[in-house]
């Protein structure tokens, strides 16, 4: 006598959305706080021609978990009228670019203290500085 294997029935699989399972959407991805500081090296303090990282301007950076920046900067005197000049760059650094930017959205707070003083400028911000003619 011989074996017969066994005989598998076909069924019917019901494939819907309400048949799978709830999965949590993938979390959006946030920019490391590096990439941001990076990308804020686009940004030129219009008066000086030096980025407003090496100039020292930028206090601290935030990346929140929906991937919106928040920038804690502050200028070279409180009076400087060019404040809509940075941000406008900020947003075009920071946003724009393939795939929609690096952050989806940021935000500057103005900051005042501590004083911003020659001594906040790095040693990159210093030879720019120097190359442009400038004592530091």
């Amino acid at each position: 006598m011989s074996e017969q294997a066994p005989v598998q029935e076909e069924t019917d699989v019901a494939r819907s959305a309400e048949a799978l399972p709830e999965q949590a959407a993938p979390a959006a991805e946030v920019a490391a706080l590096e990439d941001v500081e990076e990308a804020l090296r686009d940004v030129v303090d219009p008066e000086l021609g030096i980025n407003v990282v090496d100039l020292g301007l930028v206090y601290d950076i935030r990346v929140d978990q929906d991937n919106t920046a928040t920038v804690d900067m502050t200028l070279t005197s409180a009076a400087c009228p060019l404040t809509d000049v940075i941000e406008d760059q900020a947003r075009a650094a920071l946003t724009t670019g393939p795939g929609g930017g690096l952050v989806d959205d940021f935000r500057i707070n103005w900051v005042w203290m501590p004083p911003w003083g020659p001594e906040k400028i790095t040693e990159e911000g210093r030879e720019q500085l120097r190359a442009l003619g400038f004592t530091v």
